[in-house]
Parts: structure tokens; sequence; C-alpha cells
């Protein structure tokens, strides 16, 4: 199935890591955007189709938890499936989060098998 994805975190290194792990996956990847924070993340999922969204929960200028919320908010993108990728440890925010529709949750760091597994398991492959 290929898909367009969008990861969402304000450290560049993270993005390149996950961008690299997406690769590995074998997960058919189209596009791939990548947005700094959630502000630049909602102007993305204006304008493209996204099918998941990988994102921070802590950023400037605006945070994971806005960006969930505004997405859930907006009919366009309610349904695009929302994995956390975080050093969030905040069980009550986590699970916050997951009851709001988000899919699943990566610590950070991870390995590259938690991470294919999660997102195998948020697309249903």
């Amino acid at each position: 199935m290929a898909m367009n994805i969008m990861v969402v975190d304000d450290s560049t290194l993270t993005r390149k890591a996950i961008r690299h792990m997406l690769a590995m996956t074998g997960i058919d990847v189209v596009e791939l955007f990548e947005a700094s924070n959630g502000r630049e993340a909602i102007n993305i999922l204006a304008e493209n189709h996204v099918d998941l969204v990988l994102a921070d929960l802590n950023m400037p200028v605006m945070d994971g938890f806005e960006l969930i919320y505004k997405m859930r908010g907006n009919e366009a993108t309610r349904d695009i499936p929302v994995v956390i990728v975080s050093t969030e440890s905040s069980v009550t925010g986590i699970e916050r989060l997951l009851a709001d529709g988000v899919k699943d949750y990566l610590h950070k760091p991870f390995k590259p098998e938690q991470f294919k597994e999660v997102i195998e398991r948020t697309i249903g492959v």
C-alpha cells in the first residue's frame, strides 16, 4: 500500500532517523512530508493528502497535543492515523491522547524493530 507520511518533530536529527527507519520497513512511501512544529504540520495537511502522521509532543510554536486536537477538530484530518514519537512519559497525557484517537505511542529512543512493529500495526499490514 503506497502512503503519504508526515513526520512532525522539531529535531532535524530525529526526522532524519525516522526517514531512515521508514525506508528500512519496506513501506511504500510515495511522499514524505516533514514539519518542525504543529503549525507547519497543519499547513501541510491543508495542502496535501497525508495517510499517516508521526508526531512529537514537545515542540515550539505548536506542540503535538495542540496539533492532534486541531486535527481531530477538522473533518478533513480527523481520521488520519497519528502515532506519537516522543520522550514524553506522562502516563496521563499519553492515555488521554490514546483515548482521543491516537493510534499508538513510541517512546524515544526506540529500536528499528519497535518502530516497524508500531507502523505496521497502525496501517494494518
